[in-house]
């Protein structure tokens, strides 16, 4: 629907959500200070709505300005999250628009792994659903449980998974520099 053809449904939609509240011209003039003249005519079409007008109307008619403009719709507001496996780790999208803060639920398999801290530029926050959550940070190595979370620097050498006992489920935040490949904080001893 194009922009012309919402605004030309507002005259009508305003008449009739004012008639349907049995309120005149004149009630609705003295509740918004918006003159008569200037309410039929935007109830006529003659007046293009702006959003000073709308404002005070709906105000008065106690409704969103989204039903004075008939906006379409909101999307379906479900995230239908495709996994994706890296590492063996499973990663579940929780948000849609790209860039910015990115949310995704991650499921870790039950297993040992060496930590093999690495940096990159942003914060990052980790919430535990299930299970137990190894993360080294810098100096510090702790086990994150069910209802725990942590929030870093990721300029600090870090690394998370397992602990080993069994699998563990968490919700991670990062903005955009978290989906850049990290670098390692140390050359890897080989």
């Amino acid at each position: 629907m194009t922009t012309d053809e919402v605004l030309a449904g507002v005259g009508p939609r305003l008449r009739r959500i004012r008639k349907e509240r049995e309120v005149t011209l004149a009630a609705l003039s003295e509740a918004t200070g918006i003159s008569v003249s200037t309410l039929s005519r935007l109830e006529s079409g003659l007046r293009r709505p702006s959003l000073e007008l709308l404002l005070p109307i709906a105000q008065a008619h106690q409704v969103p300005l989204d039903e004075l403009v008939g906006a379409p719709p909101v999307g379906d507001p479900r995230v239908r999250a495709k996994p994706i496996t890296r590492g063996g780790r499973t990663l579940y999208p929780l948000s849609r628009q790209p860039g910015g803060l990115q949310a995704y639920k991650m499921i870790e398999p039950q297993r040992a792994e060496r930590p093999d801290p690495r940096t990159h530029e942003g914060y990052e926050w980790l919430f535990v659903l299930s299970g137990k959550l190894r993360l080294v940070l810098g100096e510090h190595d702790v086990v994150l449980t069910p209802g725990e979370a942590a929030e870093f620097d990721t300029r600090v050498p870090h690394w998370f998974g397992s602990t080993g006992e069994g699998p563990v489920e968490f919700l991670s935040l990062f903005g955009p520099q978290g989906e850049r490949m990290h670098v390692r904080a140390r050359p890897k001893r080989g």
